[in-house]
Parts: structure tokens; sequence; C-alpha cells
């Protein structure tokens, strides 16, 4: 059979219409020309499509099974139209989404799930990581776009602020300061302190060291968890107090308290960072949509 589409929406028209003349003003057509149409639709097919009449046009059982074939080959055609334009527009693919633990305590379970719903074709894969590895999943092209501890400022790259956020002491409820309301950094300089390795936290550290330094001392640790689940377990067993920031802190287990440091002002970022050099498909859209969103800061 040699029918091309045009043949399969003339008949549609035709059977729909169930008169030809209005079905030829519908397609914008001559009428005659529409008449050779399904004759040679019917010649192809071996069957009559339709019954004709001086007064009426009714279609045919094999007709109205072929009717039902024509919606669905025009249905698949118009959805295979649909997804090639919108691959070409980046609104289909999979993107690949890394995040740190402060990330994924704050905004960003919200924030994916409002792009998904905007972006149905877009399939989200996020995926845990520390800065540190995720930079190296980006520049070896095994993430799309990543959530760290920032501002970055990597040649190549570019940022977008998500999250602001205070620091904040735990510690066991059984520890001497449990029962304070707030204390001064300084005030922890004799103690134990528990956090993740000095290699995966590289960039955590480079704030968590400066603070305690201006603040009179350097942070002992003596315990190292991979996350800050591993850490507030350490810290529940009494190995230590830890400094982290307050939403990661959201939901303690059972035996933590959270005690603000009252002269501690600055704020830990969390940025959204991709490859200057792949703002392209879904990167792009979702990148659009974070700049859409209110700065951070202007809800402290």
């Amino acid at each position: 059979m040699r029918s091309d589409l045009r043949l399969v929406r003339y008949f549609v028209a035709v059977a729909e219409e169930l008169h030809f003349r209005r079905a030829a003003d519908r397609l914008g057509i001559a009428q005659p020309a529409l008449s050779r149409a399904i004759q040679t639709l019917e010649t192809e097919l071996g069957v009559a499509l339709f019954v004709r009449s001086n007064r009426n046009v009714q279609i045919t059982p094999a007709g109205q099974v072929f009717l039902e074939r024509s919606n669905e080959i025009l249905n698949l055609m118009h959805r295979a139209t649909e997804d090639v334009r919108n691959a070409h527009n980046g609104r289909v693919g999979t993107l690949r989404i890394g995040y740190t633990d402060f990330a994924i305590a704050g905004p960003l379970p919200t924030l994916l799930k409002d792009f998904q719903e905007r972006q149905r074709q877009i399939t989200l894969k996020p995926q845990h990581g520390v800065t540190l590895m995720q930079l190296n999943r980006l520049a070896e092209g095994q993430l799309d776009i990543g959530f760290v501890t920032g501002p970055v400022n990597k040649n190549g790259y570019e940022e977008h602020p998500v999250q602001t956020e205070a620091f904040v002491c735990v510690c066991a409820d059984s520890h001497r300061l449990a029962v304070r309301q707030s204390i001064q950094l300084a005030e922890l300089a004799n103690e134990d302190f528990v956090h993740g390795s000095s290699t995966d936290w590289q960039h955590f550290y480079d704030f968590l060291i400066p603070l305690c330094r201006r603040a009179g001392f350097t942070p002992r640790i003596v315990q190292e968890a991979f996350n800050t689940a591993g850490i507030f377990g350490l810290v529940s067993c009494g190995m230590g107090v830890t400094v982290l920031t307050e939403k990661v802190c959201c939901g303690l287990p059972p035996g933590l308290v959270i005690i603000p440091i009252e002269d501690v002002t600055e704020r830990l970022t969390t940025t959204a960072i991709w490859r200057r050099d792949h703002m392209v498909g879904p990167t792009r859209h979702f990148v659009e949509y974070l700049r859409g969103l209110p700065n951070p800061s202007s809800s402290i």
C-alpha cells in the first residue's frame, strides 16, 4: 500500500463529516479532488470505505476499522512531532543533578518537584556527593549540574546561589552546654569536634576553620564521618560537638540539641554550579528556572 498521511487525513475528515463538501471545505481543497483521493485510497486498500448516495454518505464496517487505526496513526504522528520539537528545544532528556547534605536538607527537594511539574518530559536523576566529588563529576561530564558548598569561583563554570543558612552548634543533650539558649564560638575552644573528613569536606572546612581561628582557636577534630547522619551519630555517643548549619540540623535524632552561635554572622551558601560549555538541553531549562527564583539572601 502506497497511501500517505495526506490520504489518511482526507479519509478522517470525510469519516467525521460524512459529507464530501463539508469535508472538502474543512480541508481547504476542491470537492472533486477529495473524491478522487478517497477513490485512490479505496483502490489501494481493495475495500469500500464509504457507501455513497445522492443524499448521504455512510461509513462501511471496514471504513470504521480504518478510521480507528487512522486516528491512532495521526495521534502517534502528532506525539512524534511534539517529541522531536521538545527534544530539539531541550525539553526531553535526562538531567543529572548532584547534591550535598546541606542542599538536600534545604529547598532543593521543593525546587526539583516544582521543576519536574513544569518539565515532565525531563527525567531528573539526583546523585549524592560532597562538593569535591561533584566538581570532579562535572569536569568529567558525569553530572549536568551540582548543588555544592560555595561559592566555588572556578574558571569555565557558572554559579547561582540557592540557599544561605546560619552556623549552629550541635551537642548531646547530656553535654554541659546543652542547657544554654546560645553560645559564643570561643566557648567551643576546648571541646572535641566531630566532622566530615578534611578531604571530602574541604569546601566546608574552608568556611569553618577561618571562623574558629577568628574566635582564637583551631577545632580539635577527634572523629570523622562520611556524612551528617554519621556525624550526628558520633555526637550522640558523646564523642564531641559539631558545628554545622541550621537546615541540615532540622529533624535531629533524639538525644541531640541545637545551640545558636550568637557571634557568628557569616552564613553558608549552597550554590548551583554548571559548566559554561554545557548550557544546552535540559541543563539550560533548569538554569533558566533557577535564575527566575527569588534571591535566597532576600529571605534572611
